[in-house]
């Protein structure tokens, strides 16, 4: 009570204290240690996973920045085959490349278009700037297209300046066609633009196709020596566009409309006429005597 009262002890108890601080000290070591030790490794442990985690995610968004310029080629790939789509006025399809024949003497490219997306067999392929190929071979989900540049490919041309018609072969090469029927006295030069002619039924007519790079005239030769590259980026179009397009198509007769001989058939296109009418369609207006 009367050290509650007057405080006497306070100062010893104050010394004491002092002299057994280290012990406590001491005696709490080995917890702090193994409390700092523990702190310590799970900081370290946070450190490696959050530098990990950041290393991953700069690894992934270099990966998408990538992506991201592979996706802007694309788009002006696209792009590029949109507008062309505009230009060519048929009904077309986008499609992508899936594989290329490796045989070195095959020019053929395998799409992801088939039958049952419409494709047939000798259906026109272009992509944005040319006049690529032609479907030889169809499946459901995939289609065949040989390249002009093939040695069995022949498509018929004409000099866009002068409307010469010709035919342009493919030589193997991806970059190369020749025009072997044409006569040295021939009105081409160097820099001519050959266009699809629209003969053969294949290709419709206008179609760029390549341009004259080459022409050697021998006199002692019937026909000259030329060659021309296609405007088609046949080694590194992705996408191409396949072209429906029906030649001479006649538009549908309105109801109980009747020709006869002094009505001409004014809806009929040039290109038809003289086309005959199909075996089994009956002649108009045709009887049959007996015994005739």
């Amino acid at each position: 009570v009367l050290d509650h009262r007057f405080h006497h002890l306070e100062q010893l108890r104050s010394a004491l204290a002092f002299l057994t601080y280290p012990l406590h000290y001491l005696a709490d070591l080995p917890f702090t240690a193994s409390h700092w030790v523990s702190e310590s490794t799970s900081t370290r442990e946070t450190l490696l996973e959050q530098n990990s985690e950041l290393k991953d995610q700069n690894l992934r968004l270099r990966a998408e920045l990538q992506k991201y310029e592979s996706l802007k080629a694309e788009n002006m790939r696209l792009r590029d085959l949109v507008d062309s789509s505009f230009k060519v006025g048929d009904r077309v399809l986008v499609a992508e490349l899936s594989s290329v024949d490796l045989d070195p003497y095959k020019q053929q490219v395998l799409i992801n278009k088939g039958s049952a997306s419409g494709v047939f067999v000798g259906q026109p392929i272009l992509d944005a700037h040319a006049v690529m190929g032609q479907v030889i071979a169809v499946t459901p989900f995939s289609s065949t297209v040989l390249l002009i540049t093939d040695t069995s490919h022949a498509l018929p041309v004409q000099v866009l300046r002068n409307g010469l018609r010709t035919i342009a072969v493919g030589t193997g090469r991806i970059d190369e066609l020749k025009l072997p029927y044409l006569p040295t006295n021939s009105d081409i030069v160097e820099g001519d633009l050959l266009v699809t002619s629209g003969l053969g039924g294949k290709f419709p007519p206008g179609y760029p196709v390549a341009r004259v790079t080459r022409i050697d005239r021998s006199p002692d030769a019937p026909f000259s020596d030329v060659l021309a590259q296609p405007r088609a980026h046949l080694d590194r179009s992705r996408e191409v566009l396949l072209v429906w397009t029906v030649p001479n198509q006649l538009p549908e007769r309105p109801p109980q409309t009747r020709l006869t001989d002094d009505t001409p058939p004014s809806n009929v296109d040039a290109d038809a006429a003289g086309t005959p009418p199909p075996q089994d369609a009956p002649a108009a207006d045709t009887t049959v005597e007996p015994g005739t």
